[in-house]
């Protein structure tokens, strides 16, 4: 009976997930360290520090003690090929109850041209496949019977083209990023018999910005925003300001509006280490049946020629 009811909630939020789809909703994963894992939503994020392969990824457990809560990971690498050119990839996999699988693999690259004495401004392209999979063996129904429901009777699986494109204009303490990630609106799922299951990848717009202000030699305050848009959703934010400790110790607190307030932390271990971790704590309806989300991130950099090593290289701000 257990495993019954347990069936019963996921389907219920594989039917709002589906619903959401249709009604043109949001649809790709957030972050709460986005500033973090901003290849995965721009192509034309760079670092402009050649020599240095980056290497980051994120793991989010998402509204923990709701059956079947998405589960989303990213990994990413990019690196300079040189003054103007930065090359990558990135992947996503977004899991909703190991029922519904998306994954992402794109292949970025970046071209960064010099504006003014400090600042650049980085134009990106993305291009990868976007593979859905939706397996509903072992779902057990109340009727007992699957195929009586037409939006459960037949696994998907299918691979989508795509292309994402960016802007990302870029100093030592500051950015403003652009970006649609996902451009080529896709159908995942068919109408059958008269029953509406149609999911719709939509294009997602992100604006997203930040700042570190030096208050003194070991204090920085480090603001930033992401704006996610979608049409037929409201638009999404989050804000957050982080302090930074002796470059070495970061914490902060963010907000989501309208969904959700989050703690953040993160640690520079070694000159090319980083982890980090956050909380969210829901104040949306889910906050009844959710105990929060969790979320880890790793960076690593990779001295490609072992020409800057040491601790007085400086952290990777953003």
């Amino acid at each position: 009976m257990k495993t019954l009811n347990i069936y019963h909630k996921i389907a219920a939020l594989l039917s709002l997930t589906l619903v959401s789809l249709q009604g043109f909703a949001q649809q790709d994963p957030q972050f709460t360290q986005y500033m973090y894992n901003m290849s995965v939503i721009n192509p034309a994020y760079a670092t402009a520090d050649q020599g240095i392969l980056n290497l980051g990824g994120l793991y989010r457990s998402q509204w923990v003690g709701v059956e079947g809560a998405p589960k989303t990971g990213t990994f990413f690498a990019h690196t300079p090929v040189n003054e103007k050119i930065e090359l990558g990839i990135s992947f996503t996999n977004d899991n909703i109850g190991d029922i519904v699988k998306e994954n992402n693999m794109y292949a970025d690259f970046a071209y960064v041209l010099p504006v003014g004495l400090e600042s650049k401004l980085s134009l990106g392209l993305k291009a990868g496949f976007t593979f859905f999979d939706a397996n509903f063996d072992g779902f057990n129904l109340q009727s007992g019977d699957r195929s009586t429901d037409f939006a459960f009777n037949e696994n998907i699986s299918k691979a989508f083209p795509n292309l994402g494109i960016g802007a990302f204009y870029f100093s030592d303490h500051y950015y403003v990023g652009l970006s649609a990630p996902n451009m080529l609106s896709t159908k995942h799922l068919e109408d059958e018999n008269g029953i509406k299951a149609t999911g719709v990848q939509n294009i997602h717009y992100f604006l997203t910005g930040g700042y570190v202000f030096d208050i003194n030699e070991d204090l920085k305050l480090k603001p930033a925003f992401m704006a996610k848009a979608v049409k037929g959703a409201p638009m999404a934010l989050d804000i957050t300001a982080n302090v930074l400790i002796h470059e070495k110790l970061e914490a902060g607190l963010g907000y989501r509006l309208g969904d959700a307030l989050s703690a953040l932390v993160n640690f520079r271990v070694t000159p090319d280490l980083r982890i980090g971790y956050a909380y969210d704590y829901t104040t949306s309806n889910l906050s009844s049946y959710s105990s929060g989300s969790h979320e880890i991130f790793i960076l690593f950099n990779v001295d490609l020629f072992g020409f800057k090593g040491g601790y007085d290289r400086s952290p990777r701000f953003f």
